[in-house]
This record gives C-alpha cells, structure tokens and sequence, in this order.
C-alpha cells in the first residue's frame, strides 16, 4: 500500500525477482483488523473480531455493566477447575491481542 503507484510498483518488481509473490488486491481484513476504504484513505476497525470473540465466548447477547467489576456481588476463591481450560485460554489469548492494538481496553482486561 501507498500513495506511489510507480514507487509501489517498483517495489513489487524487486520483491517478485527474489521471492514468490502474489498480489492479493486491496486488504479488507488482516490480523483482526478490517480495513474499509473511505474517502481520503483507510479506516481501520476491530468490531468483527470483537464480535468474534463475543460470539465464541457466547456472550453476544450480554448487557454490557457500567463498571468491568460486579458491585453487588462478593467475590471468593474457588477451587473448582474450568470445564474447558483451552477455551478459556484462547479467549484470554484473544482479549490480550485485542489489547495490543487497543490501549484503552487495556485496564478492563488486564
């Protein structure tokens, strides 16, 4: 990508006579990021992987709290193991990528 179509292609030529290249057109959704094409450039969004993550974690259809803490209720230990420790890996996984990329859920998260 770039705003030098001949610089771009340019580049394109040097990479293709050393590697095998393909071009794949413009990106639409890479690494978690879809890119939209708006006037005057690109908009990068995360809402479909945010989605994603929501929809494996069966929790698409939650009301979202005003606080990332449970107010009403107290928390205790507990020694009772997940039923699906893979599971709950990936979605931390996910949740700590989406972080990467996304500092003001950083807190809620971590």
């Amino acid at each position: 990508m770039g705003n030098d179509s001949e610089l771009l292609a340019s580049f394109l030529q040097r990479l293709s006579s050393t590697f095998k290249i393909r071009d794949l057109g413009t990106p639409s959704f890479f690494l978690g990021i879809e890119m939209l094409l708006v006037e005057g450039g690109l908009l990068l969004s995360q809402c479909h992987y945010m989605d994603d993550i929501l929809n494996h974690a069966r929790m698409s259809y939650c009301k979202p709290p005003s606080t990332p803490a449970a107010l009403t209720q107290a928390t205790s230990p507990t020694t009772k193991l997940f039923e699906n420790p893979t599971q709950y890996r990936r979605l931390a996984g996910a949740l700590q990528y989406l972080t990467i990329t996304r500092p003001n859920l950083s807190y809620a998260v971590n």
